[in-house]
Parts: structure tokens; C-alpha cells; sequence
């Protein structure tokens, strides 16, 4: 039997950016990306803890050390720049497997969105 777990977290990182005029996605530091074990066009899930928004996207590499977290089209319309979020993909594996795995979790620094 397969279940879904929790794979990787970032938690309470701050919206630097709202794009509506873009396709798509969730922009995340690269810094970021790595240390949550993300990668690019990977589906997320996103929770506005300003707003209680919850919603699903996929990723897209941003620019290294830069702290950014933007959210691009659709997306752009369920937060505010300065909301906190956490932003959280799953993982698909045997139910024994799951039983021992450890997920990544990443909580940086809010205010900049740097690894702490």
C-alpha cells in the first residue's frame, strides 16, 4: 500500500513578490529550494497564514540568496507581499517505508527569507 507523507516544509517564509501577469507557480530562492529538498516544477502545497488561503502550484528556481518568494498568476491573487506562508510538498511511498522516513523541514529566517 502506498500513502502520502510529508516530503519537505518551509516554514513561514514572507511573500516578496505578487505576480499576476506571469503563467504560473511559485518563485523560491534556490538557497531555499536545496535546503527543503525542492525542486524545480515540483507541485506544492501553499498556506497564507495571514489569510488562511490554502492552495497547490509548483515551483520555480529562483534567484540564489535572494530571499524571494513570489507568487505568479493565479496564485498572485491569494496573498499580499509581506503574508507569511509555509509552503509544503508530499511524497508518495510503501506504508513500512513511511513509517521511518524524516521529512525535511527548513525554517529561515522570516523577515529575509535567509537560511539561519
Amino acid at each position: 500500500m502506498l500513502i502520502e507523507v510529508l516530503k519537505s516544509k518551509l516554514h513561514r517564509v514572507s511573500v516578496t513578490e505578487a505576480n499576476l501577469n506571469y503563467l504560473g507557480s511559485i518563485t523560491i530562492d534556490e538557497d531555499l529550494m536545496e535546503a527543503a529538498n525542492l525542486i524545480e516544477h515540483e507541485k506544492v502545497h501553499v498556506l497564507d497564514l495571514n489569510n488562511g488561503e490554502r492552495f497547490e502550484t509548483y515551483v520555480i528556481t529562483g534567484k540564489r540568496n535572494s530571499g524571494e518568494i513570489c507568487l505568479n498568476g493565479a496564485a498572485a491573487r491569494k496573498v499580499q507581499v509581506g503574508d507569511v506562508i509555509i509552503v509544503m510538498s508530499y511524497a508518495m511511498m510503501e506504508f513500512e517505508e513511511a513509517k521511518s522516513f524524516k521529512p525535511t523541514v527548513v525554517i529561515p529566517d522570516t523577515a529575509t527569507n535567509r537560511l539561519v
